[in-house]
């Protein structure tokens, strides 16, 4: 058996045209225009890379691209003013903060001052609250890009069991409440989990989200689960050069699985689709309009 490829590039494309409608009724109906802005402290090349990225999406979408850069000097008085200028103009509906930040910023206090109804990234307090209590919420990218593509091989997760290997704010945690949300029975496992092999085992879905190349290996997996990588790790590859591999041992779990999620080219698109996705919400929710249907 050989597991069926889930695209996260032909996914991204289809959600992208999508929300791009979406955009276009919005302007049209009610005059709005969505707004995004990056701010990037810093010249991180990883970071320069993902923001060009994003600001190409938004433009794409029909949507307005603002961008700020500051220098790795910048202080965090200077970034915390900025939010609070984009807080107020009205024409920004959406704000990301390109991490990481400068040792010297504290990154949680930066977070927390972004306007939760323009939180995108969906770090805020105010929206892992919402999110946590089954209100209408912002919430993070990658988890809500790994649901929309569980789904493409699943079109209901109701009582699935699904297991998350990873704990974090960014992935973990808001990746568990949305599967409860889809009343898929969760598991969130993470390195101090008994047996972590035997707990993966039983999962139908498989999340993976740890950070660590390769570590989930082919004999964790469930025959015929479905499997999401969220890990990007770079390993040495042939000839001095680096390459890209995922959290799961892709060679030997694509002869166990189900479905599978390659990397590069899996998670990392939806990742960017769920950014403008997200912005879409903020404009119509900032509006009292109804929640896009996508």
């Amino acid at each position: 058996m050989t597991a069926t490829l889930i695209d996260g590039k032909a996914i991204a494309q289809e959600l992208r045209a999508s929300i791009a409608a979406a955009t276009a009724a919005l302007s049209k109906e009610h005059g709005i225009v969505p707004g995004l802005a990056v701010v990037l402290v810093g010249s991180d090349p990883a970071s320069e890379v993902y923001v060009r990225s994003k600001s190409k999406a938004v433009t794409e979408a029909g949507m307005r691209s603002f961008d700020h850069k500051l220098p790795e000097t910048a202080s965090q008085a200077e970034l915390i003013a900025l939010i609070e200028r984009l807080n107020a103009d009205k024409s920004v509906h959406g704000i990301l903060v390109q991490l990481p930040l400068p040792r010297h910023i504290d990154s949680t206090l930066v977070l927390n001052t972004i306007d939760p109804g323009k939180d995108v990234d969906g770090f805020h307090p105010v929206n892992a609250g919402r999110l946590a209590t089954g209100q209408r919420a912002l919430v993070p990218c990658t988890p809500f890009g790994c649901v929309i593509m569980a789904k493409k091989v699943h079109p209901s997760l109701s009582s699935l069991d699904a297991v998350v290997i990873g704990r974090s704010n960014i992935v973990g945690k808001p990746l568990a409440q949305l599967l409860l949300a889809e009343n898929a029975t969760v598991t969130v496992a993470h390195s101090r989990t008994k047996d972590l092999p035997a707990v993966c085992r039983r999962a139908d879905l498989l999340f993976a989200a740890v950070g660590r190349p390769e570590m989930v290996r082919g004999d964790w997996i469930k025959p015929g689960a479905t499997v999401i990588d969220v890990g990007i790790n770079r390993v040495p590859g042939e000839g001095g050069k680096t390459k890209l591999v995922g959290d799961v041992a892709f060679a030997e779990a694509k002869g166990v699985a189900g479905a599978i999620t390659p990397v590069p080219g899996g998670v990392g698109p939806m990742t960017i689709a769920c950014v403008i996705l997200n912005t879409l919400r903020a404009a119509c929710a900032g509006a009292g309009l109804p929640e896009p249907k996508i």
